[in-house]
């Protein structure tokens, strides 16, 4: 039934958390594990957008990394993937693409005034997502 997994990733201590269960879903399902890391773009001052896209891509590149060589330890097949966009957008495109059966990513506990005015990536995937979605709440 799930044979491809899909893990978004941003760094973040739930991420690495949402990692630890997206490798051991991989496992215990014999599924592959998809690793998809989010460069985001916004309204950035038109002198700075260049060094901060740079910044940002690398810092999904580092989140990339460090789940792959989680994964690359355990017998499954991992593939990643670099994406540019809005993270909750670009996580339920990469789903759709690549046949995902479920999503794995991490979330941060937020309640009141923080919550209502920034929202949340993984509340947007799963309202939107067309597959299952795991969260897995930092721990930390």
């Amino acid at each position: 039934m799930y044979q491809e997994l899909l893990l978004a990733t941003d760094g973040s201590d739930g991420a690495r958390q949402a990692t630890d269960h997206a490798i051991e879903l991989a496992n215990r399902l014999d599924a592959a594990l998809h690793i998809v890391s989010v460069s985001e773009e916004g309204p950035h001052a038109e002198e700075k957008r260049d060094q901060m896209r740079a910044d940002l891509e690398n810092q999904a590149a580092e989140a990339l990394e460090e789940a792959e060589t989680k994964a690359t330890g355990h017998d499954i097949e991992v593939r990643t993937t670099i994406r540019q966009g809005v993270p909750q957008d670009e996580i339920i495109d990469a789903a759709e693409q690549h046949d995902a059966d479920m999503i794995v990513l991490g979330t941060v506990g937020r309640t009141g005034l923080d919550h209502l005015i920034t929202g949340s990536v993984a509340e947007e995937v799963v309202r939107n997502a067309p597959v299952p979605v795991v969260t897995v709440r930092d721990q930390s």
